[in-house]
């Protein structure tokens, strides 16, 4: 950073002022105050940038939300009594809160509060385009410290601000831009079921404690219960009355900030709604179409033996009953047939020196038992070696 005694002359009121320059970071931009410390601290807006300190947002949108009039004289005389009545009363001031028409100001609007930046805006310090590179003569390359990129729209008002119009809070068209977004912002209306007075707090983070949420929420109405899920980065704050509910939606919707993260703020649903949409119909209403491909419902279980039912997968009758193949059993007198692998073989070897098979379990007189394991072919014993 650099810095310049009464280096340049201030861009609203014409007087030298020390000027500071600096590189906010790597491949940015150089930049530098454009206003004197006396006309920031009138406007309570950066030196550098001339969007306001508490808001970050520009002068015309801040005044308009704030209900607050323009009194800054435009001719050099009166420009220069007014400037000097200004340094007296912010000499005497603390120097904590702004001076003039805006220290007289509420201390905050709903709107102001739905558009407040809360997180960096690393855009504006980004280099300018080459205009070299724009009509192909660039020949830095990489080196070039300034943007390869084609410009915008030269109709496109945001690409045409004044600093002076910005200051005075006229004619400035991202003021223009974000007040339409104000109008058009969404609404958190309250359900018709009077015994919700749950609220949904989304996007809490890792930082947001049970505590942080109780401190803000407490002074709408008395707390019944908290419940934080941490696995989805949200809560559920239920309050002891409605009115308390209704109290705290209205004043935190698209306006809660903890720990710089700005977190949204619904209405809970009732268990009634839950139903309701558990059975394909959502809590406005709008009946949800099934998925294709996915198997019907099982039919309820039977209330009696005799309504019993084989049919569990919804397959469609046919004319005539399946017939099983149900084997009975034979008549008195007559053998059953062994089970297949079981009865005797169906063939005979033609070997005659491949041992003889041993008769069937039933031809086999009572008290002998042939087991494969005494055999003594098996057992690998010679006729010419005797037992143990």
């Amino acid at each position: 950073m650099t810095k310049e005694k009464f280096g340049k002359e201030c861009k609203i009121c014409a007087r030298p002022f020390t000027v500071f320059r600096w590189c906010p970071g790597v491949r940015m931009r150089f930049k530098k105050t454009e206003v004197c410390q006396t006309c920031s601290k009138m406007k309570n807006v950066c030196q550098t940038c001339l969007l306001d300190l508490e808001y970050g947002l520009p002068i015309q949108v801040r005044d308009t939300g704030l209900s607050v009039k323009d009194e800054v004289p435009r001719s050099d005389v009166n420009k220069e009594y007014y400037t000097q009545n200004m340094e007296r009363e912010i000499a005497n001031s603390d120097g904590t809160r702004p001076v003039g028409q805006l220290g007289k100001a509420p201390s905050s609007g709903d709107m102001l509060l739905k558009l407040a930046r809360t997180t960096p805006y690393y855009k504006r310090n980004r280099p300018h385009i080459c205009s070299f590179w724009v009509k192909g003569e660039c020949k830095r390359g990489e080196e070039c410290p300034y943007r390869h990129e084609k410009p915008t729209d030269p109709d496109d008002p945001l690409a045409d601000q004044n600093i002076k119009d910005r200051y005075y809070g006229i004619n400035d068209p991202v003021a223009d831009k974000l007040l339409k977004r104000a109008s058009t912002m969404p609404r958190l209306d309250v359900p018709e079921d009077k015994s919700i007075t749950t609220l949904y707090i989304g996007g809490l983070g890792e930082n947001v404690t049970d505590s942080e949420l109780r401190n803000h929420f407490y002074q709408f109405g008395e707390i019944r219960t908290i419940t934080i899920v941490q696995r989805q980065q949200c809560a559920f704050i239920q309050f002891a009355t409605r009115q308390a509910a209704e109290t705290a939606a209205e004043k935190s919707f698209n306006k809660l900030i903890i720990n710089g993260r700005r977190l949204n703020v619904k209405w809970g649903r009732s268990q009634a709604a839950r139903g309701k949409e558990k059975d394909g119909v959502t809590e406005s209403g709008i009946r949800l179409e099934p998925v294709p491909g996915l198997p019907g419902a099982l039919p309820p279980p039977p209330v009696s033996d005799e309504d019993a039912s084989t049919n569990y997968f919804n397959l469609a009758p046919t004319s005539s009953p399946a017939v099983m193949n149900l084997g009975l059993p034979p008549p008195p007198g007559v053998a059953m047939p062994p089970p297949p692998g079981f009865g005797p073989p169906m063939f005979h070897t033609m070997d005659p020196m491949s041992p003889s098979m041993p008769p069937p379990m039933a031809m086999r007189p009572p008290g002998q038992v042939h087991y494969p394991s005494q055999d003594p072919q098996r057992m690998g014993a010679h006729a010419s070696r005797g037992g143990p």
